[in-house]
């Protein structure tokens, strides 16, 4: 008896070890939450590469011309952007449509002006119709569907310079093809949802930033929202490129001002649960916050930021800023995290404050102040 004592122990052993071994990781995978709902997953796994690789080589085409403003290119974007608008399901809310239409005359800047195709040599100081293109997906909570959330890009680029030699075409792939691919296919992500945000989605492109925010400025004279309802910008801008001037950009982004107010640490979080580090610059961030489209709400009072994988990269404003040179995949994870941050902005009854304790953010402060006279 006892000469069998022993392997029956082992076998005993051997068999309590097989059976229970998987069930204490097990057991540690029931209690540990999801980070991600399934409806906000769904969302976020349907924003693909490809598709934004698709959206960018079109933009970023030379049968656009560089999308100069005003220019034939900047209208057929313009177009495109209101097809897939339309094809996503998203209301028209301009006044023409997905168009939030103007002919006012815009000033060139040096660069655009040098930039303007010489058949049309007054092209960047003429006005000739340009417009913002704007499509609306209505919150699903019956207070909170009436404040807004917008998510932004501009759709312009430098156009054409006919004295160069060989190419001639700024076709912006990643300045702002990028931006605006992105603003599309997150819209489609969240048009198909079958829950939506309790906030509404504002999602629109800007003409003529390259002019001097033209299109974003034009949207904070005339706004098609209550400014005093709308409670967070998310800008996109060069979201494309990774082989920034300072090295490989790969699973990060910056944010500018981005401890201007809460909306940077929404993007933030956002990016812990996504893979992706959302961090501020040590010069651009505040240097670039004027730079883009979100300084125009911004001086309104509007928390808003620019989100920004590569501050600089080789072909910045040069005509070799191609669709190919983008890193798709990359792109599609920080689409990811915006997505994210802008359903956790818009699913929250607290809107995102500006911090009172930066004093580089007291005259946006002062501005939301004098929109919120009550508060």
């Amino acid at each position: 008896m006892r000469r069998h004592a022993m392997p029956k122990l082992a076998c005993l052993l051997l068999a309590y070890l097989f059976v229970a071994s998987p069930i204490v990781p097990q057991r540690a995978k029931q209690k540990k939450k999801p980070l991600l709902t399934p409806d906000i997953q769904t969302v976020l796994d349907s924003i693909s590469a490809n598709s934004l690789r698709g959206h960018v080589s079109f933009l970023a085409s030379d049968l656009l011309e560089g999308r100069g403003t005003p220019s034939r290119g900047l209208d057929l974007a313009a177009e495109y952007i209101a097809a897939q608008f339309r094809r996503a399901g998203l209301e028209p809310v301009g006044d023409d449509g997905y168009f939030q239409t103007t002919d006012r005359t815009i000033p060139a800047k040096k660069e655009a002006a040098e930039s303007a195709n010489s058949s049309e040599p007054n092209a960047a100081a003429s006005s000739v119709k340009v417009r913002n293109v704007v499509g609306l997906l209505r919150g699903s909570d019956a207070t909170l569907k009436d404040t807004y959330v917008l998510i932004t890009a501009h759709y312009d680029h430098l156009g054409t310079r006919a004295n160069l030699e060989g190419d001639k075409i700024f076709n912006g792939a990643n300045d702002n093809g990028s931006g605006t691919a992105s603003i599309i296919e997150l819209a489609a992500a969240f048009a198909a949802a079958k829950v939506k945000p309790k906030r509404s989605l504002v999602f629109m492109t800007f003409f003529g930033e390259e002019l001097g925010l033209h299109g974003s400025r034009y949207y904070g004279q005339h706004p098609l929202f209550p400014l005093e309802k709308t409670v967070a910008q998310i800008n996109l801008e060069q979201v494309g490129r990774t082989d920034s001037s300072e090295g490989a950009q790969l699973l990060n982004a910056s944010v500018t001002g981005i401890d201007f107010s809460e909306v940077g640490a929404v993007l933030q979080k956002a990016g812990e649960r996504t893979g992706i580090k959302v961090y501020k610059h040590a010069q651009n961030s505040d240097r670039f916050f004027g730079a883009s489209d979100n300084q125009s709400l911004a001086d309104l009072g509007i928390p808003a930021h620019t989100v920004c994988v590569a501050y600089v990269y080789p072909d910045y404003h040069k005509v070799s800023d191609h669709w190919d040179k983008i890193d798709y995949d990359n792109m599609a994870k920080v689409d990811r995290a915006i997505a994210l941050a802008v359903f956790m902005i818009a699913s929250e009854a607290r809107a995102p404050q500006w911090n009172a304790a930066n004093p580089k953010a007291a005259r946006y402060l002062a501005a939301w102040k004098r929109l919120h006279p009550n508060n």
